[in-house]
């Protein structure tokens, strides 16, 4: 295996690493159940009892000690550790701590009464929401009767101190999972801003080169065409390429900045001159509100795909777009009457090359993703009967942040011309 191969297989390990030093790193409060055993110092008095020989019943209550220091041990580790903590053996471990403690606070009293706190302190590194509530009252009520049995009114400071620490140990813990969890949903969000970021750049550079190629090459075709007969006119079209090659380096840098925004206008402009390089006949109708730049810049994407489509792969003779809507809506249409779909290989747009029905190519798949993510729709298909031609239809919300500059809008009659 090449040394390039297992790199790669080995970064998604140390990367998974690096993220969980990270977030240990910036968690807030306690992160490991070490934080948790300092307060078993509150057994120590318990502990000088045994030694001073003052508890009856020395081995039971040495064997009860042994067994609540082990289970506390066991719980606030694993309360740090997600699934552990939610876990049977996490349930079973409390309820064995619950027995020993009521045991060992019941039959001896005095400072024995202590390990109810700490057994609160316990249950509220597991208990969150609903079941601190559920465990903690009934619980809280329990060890009141417990401790005035042994200390009259002192039952309170047992109580208040068992209350207190199940609630704080519970308040800290979910602030630090809080914090946790914020921060790795803003990291989630970072990460998907770059990709959505790189899939733009890249659906603008991929819909940018291909009209851009497209009209190049009909363009030199027909400069090399013209060139023994009318030199004068191929030209004209050598000085076309030379003026889409410029103007495609400025909309490469636009796309990369994100800033592109080109009119709906000059897109119909640009499809014009395409077409007819093509020689294919371009219709423009238009009857259209004032539209806002997003809507303008995304149908504006729409025209230059499916003329680079007509260009590239349709056999048209004739390609007809039209644009019109109502003050809420606006509709693009864009048809030609060439071969339509047949079966063959794909093409950018999935149409006119020969695609099979329903196969839907990168250009086709990109623009439809956008103008759904603004509110709109895409349907492509074919344009007559039997499969002839092509139809490229996108409907858009007009953006309701609409230009105050008047629309190019003309009547179908007035506005429809060749180039």
């Amino acid at each position: 295996m090449s040394e390039a191969a297992t790199k790669t297989r080995r970064e998604p390990a140390s990367t998974e690493r690096r993220r969980t030093r990270t977030r240990r790193g910036l968690r807030p409060g306690p992160t490991a159940g070490f934080a948790m055993l300092p307060w078993l110092l509150l057994g120590l008095g318990s502990f000088s009892n045994l030694v001073q020989g003052e508890t009856p019943n020395p081995w039971f209550g040495a064997i009860g000690l042994l067994v609540f220091n082990s289970l506390y041990i066991n719980v606030v580790f694993r309360a740090f550790h997600p699934a552990a903590r939610h876990s049977r053996g996490t349930w079973w471990a409390l309820a064995g701590m619950a027995v020993m403690t009521f045991g060992l606070g019941g039959a001896y009293g005095g400072s024995w009464l202590l390990f109810f706190p700490l057994f609160g302190l316990a249950c509220g590194t597991v208990l969150r929401g609903r079941y601190l509530v559920l465990v903690g009252a009934p619980l809280t009520v329990t060890i009141a009767v417990v401790a005035a049995v042994h200390d009259g009114w002192g039952a309170v400071t047992i109580a208040y101190g068992t209350v207190i620490s199940m609630l704080v140990t519970a308040a800290i813990l979910a602030l630090s999972e809080t914090v946790v969890e914020l921060r790795a949903t803003r990291q989630e969000l970072a990460r998907s801003a770059v990709e959505e970021e790189r899939l733009r750049f890249s659906r603008d550079l991929h819909d940018l080169l291909g009209h851009t190629l497209s009209v190049i090459v009909v363009k030199s075709e027909a400069a090399r065409r013209l060139a023994p007969r009318d030199m004068d006119a191929a030209l004209a079209q050598i000085t076309d390429i030379e003026s889409v090659g410029r103007q495609a380096l400025t909309e490469i840098r636009e796309a990369v900045t994100g800033y592109r925004d080109a009119g709906l206008t000059t897109e119909l402009d640009r499809a014009r001159s395409a077409l007819t390089a093509a020689g294919i006949e371009p219709v423009v109708r238009q009857s259209r509100p004032p539209l806002g730049p997003r809507t303008e810049a995304l149908l504006g994407w729409v025209v230059r795909e499916a003329v680079t489509n007509a260009v590239r792969h349709s056999g048209a003779t004739r390609c007809e777009i039209t644009v019109d809507g109502a003050p809420e809506r606006v509709r693009l249409v864009i048809a030609d009457d060439g071969r339509g779909v047949r079966s063959g290989p794909a093409d950018d747009m999935g149409a006119d090359t020969g695609t099979a029905p329903g196969h839907r190519g990168t250009g086709l798949t990109g623009l439809t993703e956008r103008l759904a993510v603004a509110g709109g729709s895409l349907e492509a298909g074919p344009a007559g009967p039997a499969g002839r031609g092509f139809r490229v239809t996108a409907v858009l919300p007009v953006d309701p942040a609409a230009d105050t500059r008047p629309a190019e809008t003309a009547s179908p009659t007035e506005s429809e011309r060749p180039a």
